[in-house]
């Protein structure tokens, strides 16, 4: 079962890993031109008319964008947190649902499986996906930035790990959503809007004193991506929190599925 459940999801694997991939392909070609240029010079006089909240809120208060490694500790990884969060969010909506909506559940619980190994199966893929998602991104931008001037391999080591603990959490609360209907429609807008809250949320907890509380509430604090960038470590209590939510969201999805009607 683990075999077919992995075929089955390898499609949408490499549509949203091929998107990675290409977004930061496109960069590196044109960041070398763009570096050598004037434009660089107008960049960063720009730079300076931004308030230092909305610098803050992409951690351009802490690393510049002068270089293609700068480029990835700031804009580079918003658009990774959003994209592996989204990805996350579809398979945790869609990973259990869809034997629903094909209506093969029928076949599925007729089977010499447990509903518990049902589920479990099914995270085992995800967060296998999800490993490998964020693996190839690591050796793809790894091998692209190895030449870069300013290119400290263990805080991108570590810079490339953090989507793992946002995305995973992400991953678990979509999932036991799902477990609350027998659509995908109708939970699919609440795992996308869990992902774009969260990072709403998070970026808004880095302008203001005022608004900081904001980040206890938001998924994508477990990034921690600015204490990798400024101390090159990732907070243990980080780990801690992303393996309780994680682990507490699949029990109750696993103790949810088990009493949910399916036919």
């Amino acid at each position: 079962m683990l075999k077919r459940e992995f075929k089955v999801n390898l499609r949408s694997f490499l549509i949203w890993t091929g998107v990675l991939v290409s977004l930061f392909l496109m960069v590196y070609l044109m960041y070398p031109s763009l570096i050598a240029s004037d434009q660089m010079d107008q960049l960063n006089e720009m730079m300076k008319m931004f308030p230092p909240e909305l610098l803050k809120a992409f951690n351009m208060d802490i690393s510049g964008i002068d270089t293609a490694f700068g480029w990835v500790k700031t804009e580079g990884f918003v658009f990774v947190l959003l994209i592996t969060g989204v990805y996350g969010s579809i398979l945790g909506t869609n990973i259990l649902l869809k034997e629903e909506n094909d209506k093969t559940i029928e076949y599925l619980i007729s089977l010499p499986v447990t509903r518990k190994q049902i589920v479990l199966q099914r995270v085992a893929v995800a967060l296998g996906y999800i490993f490998l998602m964020v693996g190839i991104l690591l050796v793809f931008n790894g091998i692209a930035l190895h030449g870069d001037k300013d290119f400290d391999a263990k805080q991108f080591i570590l810079l490339s790990i953090t989507p793992v603990f946002s995305t995973m959490v992400i991953f678990a609360i979509s999932l036991f959503v799902s477990t609350f209907t027998h659509k995908t429609k109708k939970v699919f807008g609440i795992g996308l809007g869990i992902v774009f809250a969260s990072y709403f949320l998070n970026m808004i907890s880095e302008m203001s004193d005022k608004t900081e509380f904001l980040k206890y509430i938001s998924v994508f604090t477990l990034a921690d991506i600015r204490n990798v960038i400024s101390k090159t470590e990732i907070n243990p209590i980080i780990l801690i929190v992303t393996f309780v939510l994680t682990a507490s969201f699949i029990a109750l999805s696993v103790v949810r599925y088990e009493k949910k009607e399916l036919v």
